[in-house]
């Protein structure tokens, strides 16, 4: 992992490693989504993306990207 990784840790103390993958829509469109995991990919981790900001959900204690 490089220096630019974006990694979050839960309020449950947990670490999660921040991904993007390029994915192919049903309209022929591409389109770049972000994910956390608790393992990190090499080839999928990456930095914060401008204009988002990390949320931790209530119900399971995940990290999500929301837009700020």
């Amino acid at each position: 992992m490089g220096p630019d990784t974006y990694t979050f840790t839960s309020s449950k103390g947990i670490l999660w490693h921040l991904h993007q993958m390029l994915v192919t829509l049903k309209n022929g469109r591409e389109q770049t989504i972000y994910y956390f995991a608790r393992e990190a990919r090499e080839d999928r981790v990456c930095a914060m993306p401008d204009g988002f900001v990390v949320v931790e959900t209530t119900r399971t204690g995940m990290p999500v990207l929301k837009r700020a």
